[in-house]
């Protein structure tokens, strides 16, 4: 049997309430978090950083922000790419106003600006809900867009219109700018999307979590038993924003280096993040990852299969690739509906009971 838990006994409630409370789940994660945080930079190079891993780890944080809104408190919300600039530009203004500020800071700061702003948006939640509190997120990514493109304040007055990060340094290794290298670059990622799954991970299990999943599950039957509903949507869309900027901030700073509102957070970057939630799984810390990973990893592993391997054109492999991871989506969501945390679950059922299924 390779997954199994006979033999796997539990004598306290600090034990049965761990994160993974299977010693094949605890030792498999500790075995992939040695591997990305001592392997992976031994062997990651530009092309990898630049196409796979540097993305995959800022939009699984964008998707673990945007999952504990939708997933967990039920809140629908197509404004992830407004507020992921809201933290692209509040960490440009911070590191052009504050230039000996250390870049981490600038980073959480960033965040926490767009907290104040995802929850001066989620105010319409207390009133609305459903398809009408999604259409006012919309309002809210149009209005984020139009402010940054108009507002030259914004951009210190360029005359192209767009940011770029200037260089910053942590223990005298750069991490933004051209200077920057790949492994530098995925390890300030890395580091961030581990705590930010961290962070999450405890408030969806605390009180805090239960109160959203209350709200989520029956809004009424939750105020009846004390529930402070007016608490748990706004608290719900500052952690999102929070999360979501700083994923908005690494994009702009680590990644991108420079970018133009219109171009860089546009309606796309919503939907992008709202396909992974969904694909990943609703209400899940491990459907995040799974999302980001199919709809980042995916179009990459179809370009080089037709184009490098099959030596189909360019042009050609574009249109195709579109047509594929589309109908890969239409096609998965049939078979699991409830995303690849769902499917992950029930593989793991299989296993427990592998090669005997009675």
């Amino acid at each position: 049997m390779l997954y199994r838990e006979a033999g796997d006994y539990k004598t306290s409630y600090v034990a049965d309430s761990q994160t993974f409370p299977i010693k094949f789940d605890r030792y498999g994660y500790y075995v992939l978090l040695g591997f990305a945080f001592l392997v992976m930079p031994l062997i990651i190079n530009d092309y990898w950083a630049n196409s796979i891993v540097v993305p995959f780890l800022i939009y699984a944080i964008a998707a673990l922000g945007l999952n504990i809104l939708i997933g967990y408190c039920g809140q629908l919300s197509l404004g992830t790419g407004g507020f992921m600039a809201v933290g692209a530009y509040a960490s440009y203004k911070m590191m052009t106003a504050f230039p000996d500020l250390n870049i981490i800071f600038v980073i959480i700061i960033a965040g926490m600006v767009t907290a104040c702003v995802g929850v001066l948006f989620g105010l319409p939640s207390l009133r609305i809900k459903g398809f009408y509190l999604a259409v006012a997120t919309l309002a809210a990514q149009f209005f984020l867009i139009w402010l940054f493109t108009r507002t030259a304040w914004f951009y210190n007055y360029s005359p192209t219109g767009m940011i770029s990060a200037p260089t910053r340094e942590i223990f005298g290794v750069p991490v933004t700018g051209p200077r920057a290298s790949a492994v530098s670059m995925y390890m300030i990622c890395l580091c961030f999307l581990v705590a930010s799954a961290w962070l999450a991970r405890n408030l969806t299990r605390g009180s805090l979590g239960r109160t959203w999943m209350a709200i989520r599950d029956m809004d009424i039957a939750a105020e009846i038993i004390g529930v402070n509903p007016l608490i748990a949507k706004l608290t719900a869309f500052a952690v999102s924003s929070f999360l979501v900027g700083i994923s908005g901030a690494l994009l702009f700073t680590v990644y991108l280096g420079a970018a133009e509102a219109g171009e860089a957070f546009g309606i796309d970057k919503s939907f992008l993040v709202l396909f992974m939630v969904i694909i990943g799984g609703l209400g899940s810390i491990f459907g995040a990852f799974a999302g980001a990973a199919f709809l980042i990893v995916g179009p990459v592993l179809l370009k080089l299969l037709l184009v490098n391997s099959l030596g189909w054109p360019t042009d050609l492999a574009a249109h195709l690739e579109i047509m594929i991871v589309g109908a890969l989506i239409i096609v998965f969501l049939i078979v699991e509906p409830h995303g690849i945390a769902a499917l992950w679950r029930t593989i793991k059922e299989k296993l427990r009971l592998w090669p005997f299924p009675y």
